[in-house]
């Protein structure tokens, strides 16, 4: 049985094809359609037959840029071999679908402009390739190493990308996934997704990045639908300072029916997860680990949050869903455990402050918690009049100088506190406050001076 073999030297170099016998002769390629076409033979095309070789002294962009677009054209995939590729600018075409050995190719930014790019295509993949920026400068015009914008399906699996100067991936109204990946050192964030379509960003590893780790974001707030899962993210810094907008492992902003569930995320300087704006969120089942400011966070104009069986573990607040006077509200927070709040944090708050294990103030239920080492309060019902329609129940409250803080200032709505059971909270189980100020003794018996605060059931321990 004869086989067919084919060495292609660029894209315009000599063709040698051979059978089993011996070489069958030596001759020019009579177009490179007729050498494309023999390489596609074999189900792809190979950057070193092509004349892309790894640890080139001499710029390999053009020769592989020429190589990915051909195979593109033609509906074929690239293979480069394991080595370091020293190339700058390259725009992939639609239909690109580029691999490497994982662990062993590696594209090492040149400068002078952008690494990786494509838009207004349909889809891209990558896989098993290592994406250095060297912390080389990245031109104006792109704010990733790897940018993508209008492309309906981006694959990147089983890739490092490492050393951005800003973003590790920048994608603009995309869909797709991100997946098994180590994304390390960008100096903003690591992925930042802007008008996402249903996105999915799971099984990455994401370190010592210096604004951000997951960023998904909305010019305009509605439906994003992106699903963040199992990701092991650590050492978020906030280098660009501020009370919140950066140092967070995982950040949405505007975006609606995300899903964020079953992550490791540790040592971040703000939140571990922060939820802005963001209606229709679920955050489950995820470990918190030492976050300099608030661990969970649903804030400002959103409606709908499911905050459950999570692990909060040291943070200067536990889980806040508040800002019911933007618009936040409607809310379960459930199942979760908080412990060693420690009130430490990057910047002073002019209002309620921190210490809390869980902050809570409109249409929520809080039921299941355990909250334990608590530095100001276990729970925290409201701020001023910002407070309607809460109900606390079956919660276990150890080890915070107050049990349940609730505001009793003029306007607040109503508030149930049932079957909780609180230990070693010497100030009080349960106190009313206006605003910082305690003005009530411990209602924990049931004793109350308001018709819309309801307080029975619970024992101390």
């Amino acid at each position: 049985m004869q086989t067919r073999r084919s060495i292609l030297s660029g894209l315009g170099g000599l063709v040698v094809t051979g059978a089993t016998g011996g070489f069958a002769g030596l001759r020019a390629p009579d177009a490179a359609a007729q050498s494309l076409s023999q390489i596609e033979l074999r189900g792809g095309f190979d950057a070193a037959e092509a004349g892309v070789m790894p640890g080139a002294d001499d710029d390999q962009s053009r020769k592989l840029q020429a190589l990915i677009n051909a195979a593109a054209k033609v509906g074929q995939p690239v293979f480069l071999p394991a080595g370091t590729y020293e190339v700058s600018n390259l725009d992939l075409p639609e239909g690109t679908r580029l691999s490497g050995v994982a662990g062993a190719t590696r594209l090492a930014y040149r400068g002078d402009g952008h690494l990786i790019a494509a838009r207004d295509v349909r889809q891209i993949s990558l896989s098993g390739i290592t994406f250095d920026g060297a912390n080389r400068w990245l031109a104006d015009y792109t704010e990733g190493l790897l940018a993508f914008r209008s492309v309906e399906d981006v694959v990147i699996d089983n890739c490092e990308i490492t050393g951005s100067r800003k973003y590790g991936v920048q994608m603009e109204r995309c869909g797709g996934r991100i997946a098994t990946s180590r994304i390390t050192g960008a100096a903003k964030a690591a992925i930042w997704s802007v008008e996402g379509r249903a996105m999915s960003i799971r099984d990455n590893e994401i370190s010592d990045c210096g604004n951000g780790g997951i960023l998904v974001h909305r010019w305009t707030k509605g439906a994003d639908n992106t699903m963040i899962t199992g990701n092991r993210i650590s050492r978020i810094a906030a280098t660009d300072g501020g009370t919140g907008q950066h140092g967070n492992g995982i950040n949405l902003f505007r975006t609606d029916g995300v899903m964020i569930e079953g992550n490791h995320v540790s040592d971040c300087a703000f939140s571990a997860i922060r939820a802005n704006s963001a209606s229709n969120v679920i955050i489950s089942g995820n470990q918190a680990l030492r976050s300099g400011e608030t661990a969970i966070y649903a804030e400002f104009d959103f409606e709908g949050a499911l905050i459950d069986g999570n692990l909060v573990d040291g943070a200067a607040n536990g889980i806040s869903v508040v800002n019911f006077d933007q618009g936040g509200r409607l809310s379960s927070v459930s199942g979760n455990i908080v412990r060693n709040i420690t009130a430490k944090a990057p910047y002073v708050h002019d209002g309620a402050g921190f210490g809390y294990g869980i902050a809570v103030e409109a249409e929520t239920t809080v039921t299941g918690n355990v909250i334990e080492q608590a530095a100001k309060a276990g729970l925290m019902l409201g701020w001023g009049p910002y407070l309607r329609n809460v109900v606390v129940s079956d919660n276990i409250i150890r080890k915070a100088p107050v049990g349940v803080m609730i505001s009793v200032v003029e306007g607040t709505g109503s508030v149930v506190v049932s079957h909780n059971l609180f230990s070693e909270t010497p100030t009080g189980a349960v106190l009313g406050y206006r605003w910082a100020e305690k003005v009530t003794q411990d209602l924990v018996d049931g004793a109350h001076d308001t018709e819309t605060l309801t307080v029975e059931g619970n024992r101390r321990g």
